[in-house]
């Protein structure tokens, strides 16, 4: 993975009058990173995205995507970059190899007609490319759309909770998607409010009503979770909550020595939805103490 920074956000802020949809956003994303935008409905991951794109205007704080302010730049940013929204922007009149043409149309080279095609592999699309979209399942709308943002080779895609309305096989097979094109150095920002898919991300970031909580590994953000820890011996039970247990273990354990009458231990872990759920409450509540 490059270490080249992709994207990178300076004391973002961004208010729709009165309300404060991002405050003082600080990130970097690197370059064939997937990162992923975690939180509930408003907490601010499609404003976040909308800014990157350039749909809309920061209020303050400075922002660079691929080097270039996607705001003052916006053509050379938009040409580098793909994004898929969280609901399908499609013709449904056309087929799906017709929209594909019509939105990478703008990016026309001497390879266009050979990209389309690798793209309909790509997504799986070959048997159906030449049906009207209209006839397609949420699923294969998903899939033509995820196809549109690819046509045109970019650099960065951004991703607006992309498996929303989709089976399971099918949201596995997007997520390889992604890990093939991140292994080719495209940097993906993904936006998600599935926990499970959290996991698949190289960064995290949770967001909460426009602040950000975490910006870390989802690995580390595990390390946070507590666990309660059962010590069988002799017929006793000796329990304890701890935080960062694979450090917190092994203390706790040279309370008994080691020996050989711990003949078993469990480990009942929280996961990472209690972990984010925890991180946003203890937000909440450090608020309305101010």
């Amino acid at each position: 993975m490059s270490t080249a920074e992709s994207i990178t956000a300076q004391d973002l802020n961004k208010h729709f009058g009165r309300i404060k949809a991002l405050k003082k956003i600080n990130l970097t994303i690197d370059s064939g990173q997937i990162y992923g935008l975690l939180g509930p409905n408003g907490a601010g991951k499609t404003t976040l995205i909308r800014l990157l794109i350039g749909a809309t205007k920061p209020t303050s704080g400075k922002l660079s995507v691929l080097g270039y302010d996607p705001v003052k730049q916006k053509t050379l940013v938009r040409s580098q970059i793909g994004y898929m929204p969280q609901s399908p922007a499609l013709y449904e009149d056309l087929t799906a190899r017709e929209n594909i043409r019509f939105f990478g149309y703008p990016h026309l080279n001497k390879n266009f007609s050979k990209r389309i095609e690798e793209v309909i592999t790509f997504v799986g699309l070959n048997k159906r490319a030449n049906d009207q979209v209209y006839k397609f399942s949420g699923g294969m709308k998903q899939r033509v759309s995820l196809a549109c943002a690819l046509v045109h080779q970019p650099k960065i895609l951004f991703l607006d909770e992309p498996t929303t309305g989709i089976d399971p096989q099918l949201r596995e097979t997007f997520w390889q998607h992604f890990r093939d094109l991140a292994s080719q150095g495209v940097t993906i920002l993904v936006s998600t409010h599935q926990m499970s898919e959290a996991m698949y991300c190289d960064r995290l970031a949770i967001l909460h009503e426009g602040t950000l909580l975490a910006d870390e590994p989802p690995h580390q953000l595990l390390w946070n979770k507590k666990a309660r820890i059962k010590i069988l011996r002799d017929n006793q039970i000796n329990e304890e909550l701890v935080s960062n247990y694979p450090q917190a273990l092994p203390i706790l354990l040279q309370q008994f020595g080691l020996d050989t009458n711990i003949n078993r231990i469990e480990i009942e872990e929280e996961t990472l939805e209690t972990v984010v759920l925890s991180m946003m409450e203890d937000q909440e509540t450090s608020e309305g103490s101010n």
